[in-house]
């Protein structure tokens, strides 16, 4: 039996009510596939799709869904399609799931699917419950399917921050963009790891841990037949001895 949404209560937001602004360089730009009139509208709107999923420091060529890409310019999928497909790429999971603990990757996924910030530390724990028992793939299905998303955005709009001005300020909220991808947890993690690692002397015990077994049994018999080798030329006579005329 699937365990249900935690039930959580919704805060109140300035995206969960009607704005009434004057348009300006604050307002986000609305990407929709439904009155695609050329190829370089759909390249922008693919572009935005980017933008807003993996973020501009995620933004390379590596990382790029050429089969999706495709999928969508023929019309084979929609732009809800293709966002799904992007939030569970490998590069997604691998930059973003993978190196934040549940309660970030929440977070971040609210933000850029569903184009706000999580209500409260409730709301993230009922979706991390969902992560956590139904995994990545049901979870971005949750999200997608969602009223939300699909009263905002529905099938062909690709997801943006929604409402950035606040009432009675001259600029708007920051964008999510600018939110570093890392948590604290996991840089704290990073510099621990750097500044605990212990340096050992080097001497012969860590030198014979360290190497390889062969190679140094192989340099030390080496080692031992020049010595060898030079204390009978020099007993013989072809070498001066030390110290002598």
């Amino acid at each position: 039996m699937a365990i249900p949404l935690l039930k959580y209560s919704p805060s109140s937001r300035n995206h969960r009510v009607s704005g009434y602004e004057i348009l300006g360089d604050e307002q986000p730009r609305i990407y929709t596939g439904e009155y695609l009139q050329s190829s370089l509208e759909m390249d922008a709107l693919i572009m935005a799709a980017y933008r807003q999923i993996f973020h501009e420091q995620q933004m390379l060529d590596s990382n790029r869904q050429t089969c999706l890409e495709s999928q969508l310019r023929t019309g084979q999928i929609t732009v809800r399609d293709f966002i799904r497909g992007l939030a569970i790429s490998d590069t997604f999971r691998r930059l973003n799931y993978e190196s934040n603990n549940n309660y970030r990757f929440v977070q971040i996924c609210s933000q850029r699917l569903l184009g706000r910030e999580v209500y409260n530390e409730r709301e993230k724990l009922a979706w991390s419950i969902v992560l956590a028992t139904k995994g990545l793939f049901r979870f971005i299905d949750a999200l997608l399917d969602s009223e939300e998303y699909i009263s905002n955005f529905g099938y062909n709009t690709v997801p943006y921050q929604r409402r950035r001005i606040l009432q009675g300020h001259s600029i708007g909220e920051l964008p999510f963009a600018r939110m570093a991808r890392y948590g604290e947890d996991y840089r704290d993690k990073l510099l621990l790891t750097r500044t605990t690692k212990q340096v050992e002397p080097f001497n012969l015990q860590t030198f014979l841990r360290s190497s390889n077994r062969d190679v140094v049994l192989l340099l030390l018999a080496s080692m031992l037949a020049l010595i060898v080798l030079f204390t009978l030329l020099t007993t013989f006579g072809y070498f001066p001895k030390f110290g002598g005329y």
